[in-house]
C-alpha cells in the first residue's frame, strides 16, 4: 500500500516521538527517515516541528484508540477487558524490545507545565482514551461518576505501569496492574452484574 508524503512524516514522526521524545526527535531526522526532502516536511507543516509533532501525536492517539476499543470489546465484562488491555500492551511492549510505550509519555512528560500544542494534544489523547473506558463502563451499567472515576483510575494505573515495565524491562508491572483493576472494577459491580 502506497503512502502519500505527508502520511510516511506524520508515521514516521509518531514513532521517534514515540521511543526518543520531542526533544531527541530532530526535523532532519523524521525527513530522512520518512525518505522526504526537508521542505516537502515544512511544506506540509509549515509551523516545523512542533506542527508535525502535533499530527504525530494525533495519529499516534488514533491508534491506541484503536487498540483501546479492541480490547475493552474483547469481553463483555469491563473487569475481563481491561485486564485483557493491559496484557495486550504487556504483549506489545515486549514484542517491541521495551521501546514503544504509551505514545504520548514522552512528549507530555517535555512539555509539562505548559499550554503549549504539544501538551494539548497529549492531554486530548488522555482524555479520549478515559472517555472510551467510561464508555464500557456506562454501558455496562456503572454509575456516570463511578464510570468516569474508575476510568480515570485504569488510564493513570495503566500509563505508570507501562512506564515501570518499560524500566524494569518486565511485563510484570501490567500484568499486575491488569489482575488488580480487575479486582477493583469489579468491587463496583452489584452482585448480580
Amino acid at each position: 500500500m502506497q503512502t502519500s508524503t505527508r502520511d510516511r512524516i506524520v508515521v514516521t514522526a509518531a514513532r521517534l516521538l514515540q521511543r526518543q521524545g520531542y526533544v531527541g526527535t530532530g526535523i532532519k531526522q523524521i525527513a530522512q527517515e520518512a525518505q522526504a526532502t526537508l521542505g516537502s516536511v515544512y511544506h506540509f507543516f509549515p509551523g516545523g516541528k512542533e506542527a508535525v509533532a502535533v499530527a504525530a501525536i494525533e495519529h499516534s492517539s488514533q491508534e491506541f484508540a484503536a487498540l483501546l476499543q479492541q480490547a475493552l470489546d474483547s469481553d463483555p465484562d469491563p473487569a475481563a477487558a481491561v485486564d485483557a488491555c493491559a496484557g495486550q500492551l504487556a504483549r506489545e511492549l515486549r514484542e517491541s524490545g521495551w521501546t514503544d510505550g504509551c505514545p504520548v509519555t514522552a512528549a507530555a512528560l517535555e512539555t509539562l507545565g505548559t499550554d503549549s500544542p504539544i501538551q494539548q494534544a497529549c492531554a486530548a489523547a488522555l482524555r479520549a482514551w478515559e472517555q472510551q473506558v467510561a464508555g464500557k463502563l456506562l454501558r455496562c451499567g456503572f454509575a456516570a461518576g463511578d464510570a468516569r472515576d474508575l476510568a480515570a483510575t485504569v488510564l493513570a494505573a495503566l500509563e505508570g505501569a507501562e512506564v515501570t515495565a518499560q524500566v524494569t524491562r518486565s511485563a510484570e508491572p501490567l500484568r499486575t496492574v491488569g489482575r488488580q483493576l480487575a479486582r477493583l472494577i469489579r468491587s463496583y459491580q452489584a452482585p448480580d452484574g
